[in-house]
C-alpha cells in the first residue's frame, strides 16, 4: 500500500509500505479520510519521543471495512478490556493502552489500517467520511467537558484557548451542553477570521478578550507555558481549568492563585470508549453543528500540508488527507 511515512524531523515521504495484517478479532479498514492532528505535528517537528521515525502517523480515521464495505469511523485507542480501569469505564487509562500512530501500531496516513472490531462505529448515510474523521478530535473535547461538568463543578461561562480542531470541538461540546457564553481565544488572524466567518464562533485574539471577564471553565487546548498562564489568570474563583493540550511539559500555572481561589485543575487524555460513541452519536444527531470546518487534500500532498500548517497558512482548523 501507499503511505505517508515520517522519516525524521520535518521529513515526510509518500512511499510504499507493508500492508497491515489484522490480528484475531480485528478488521481491515480501507481508509477514505484521515485528519492531521496536533500530535502528528509534534512528531513531525521531532518533539515526541513516543513517535520515533520511521513511522506512519495519523489516528483520526474514517473509511470502509474490507470484509463487507461498512462505512465506519474508528476509535484509535486500543485497550485490554480486562483491567480495573477498563472495567470501571476509564479505559483511556488502561496501563496497556495502545493508539495507532504510536509503536507498535502504525497509523492512518495510509491506504489501510487494522483495528479491533469493537473500535469501529458504523456511520449513517447523512455523515461523510470527511466529517466522520472529526469524531476523534471532538471526542477529546467531549471527554474534557464531561469531566469539567461534574455536579460539583457546574458553570455557565467558558473560554477555550486554541482554535484548532481540539479547541473547536471543545467549544462545540460546551455549547451543546448548555453553556451560555463560550469564547474562543486564537492568536492566528487567518484562523480566527475563518472561525468567525465559517463557524460562527465568538473568536478573539488573546489581547482582545473582554476586560475583566472571567470564566467558570477554561479549556487549554494548546498546553504551553503562556496558555497555562492565561488559564490561571482567566479562570473564575472556584472554577476549573481543563488541560488537553500537549504542547510542552512545564510552566505557566499560577499555583498560588489556584490554591487561594480553590481552582480545580484537570488533566485529560483522549476519551473513553463510551465518550467516543457518545460523540459520534451527537455528530449524527446534528448537535455539534455542520462539521464543515475542514480542508481536504490528497494524502500524496501530505508533506506540503504539514509544511503549510507549520507556516500558519491553513485557515481551517482541520486538514483531512485523502488516500
Amino acid at each position: 500500500m501507499k503511505a505517508l511515512i515520517y522519516q525524521g524531523p520535518e521529513t515526510l515521504v509518500y512511499a510504499d509500505a507493508a500492508d497491515p495484517v489484522p490480528a484475531g478479532g480485528e478488521e481491515l479498514i480501507a481508509i477514505e479520510s484521515v485528519g492531521v492532528c496536533g500530535s502528528d505535528m509534534h512528531a513531525y517537528l521531532g518533539h515526541d519521543d513516543r513517535r520515533p521515525a520511521p513511522l506512519i502517523l495519523g489516528h483520526e480515521v474514517a473509511g470502509r471495512t474490507v470484509t463487507d464495505g461498512r462505512r465506519v469511523t474508528i476509535n484509535p485507542l486500543v485497550t485490554c478490556g480486562q483491567c480495573d480501569y477498563c472495567i470501571r469505564g476509564r479505559d483511556n487509562l488502561c496501563p496497556s493502552r495502545q493508539i495507532i500512530s504510536m509503536p507498535p501500531r502504525e497509523g492512518g496516513f495510509a491506504e489501510h489500517v487494522a483495528l479491533p472490531a469493537r473500535n469501529l462505529v458504523d456511520l449513517p448515510d447523512t455523515i461523510t467520511s470527511d466529517q466522520a474523521a472529526l469524531a476523534e478530535p471532538i471526542a477529546c473535547g467531549w471527554h474534557a467537558v464531561r469531566l469539567a461538568c461534574a455536579p460539583d463543578r457546574q458553570g455557565k461561562t467558558a473560554l477555550v484557548i486554541g482554535g484548532g480542531a481540539i479547541g473547536v470541538g471543545a467549544a462545540l461540546c460546551l455549547a451543546a451542553q448548555g453553556f451560555d457564553t463560550v469564547r474562543l481565544s486564537e492568536p492566528n488572524t487567518v484562523r480566527r477570521r475563518y472561525l468567525e466567518r465559517s463557524g460562527g464562533f465568538a473568536a478573539f485574539h488573546p489581547d482582545d478578550l473582554p476586560a475583566g471577564e472571567m470564566y467558570d471553565i477554561v479549556v487549554d487546548a494548546v498546553g504551553i507555558e503562556p496558555t497555562r498562564a492565561q488559564s490561571s489568570a482567566w479562570v473564575a474563583p472556584g472554577g476549573t481549568i481543563v488541560h488537553i493540550g500537549l504542547g510542552s511539559a512545564a510552566g505557566g500555572l499560577d499555583v498560588r492563585r489556584m490554591t487561594l481561589q480553590e481552582i480545580t485543575f484537570i488533566g485529560t487524555y483522549t476519551y473513553t470508549a463510551q465518550d467516543f460513541r457518545d460523540t459520534a452519536q451527537a455528530m449524527f444527531d446534528g448537535r455539534l453543528g455542520a462539521l464543515d470546518w475542514i480542508e481536504m487534500r490528497p494524502l500524496s500532498d501530505g508533506a506540503r500540508a504539514f509544511a503549510d500548517i507549520r507556516a500558519g497558512l491553513v485557515p481551517a482548523p482541520k486538514i483531512i488527507l485523502k488516500p
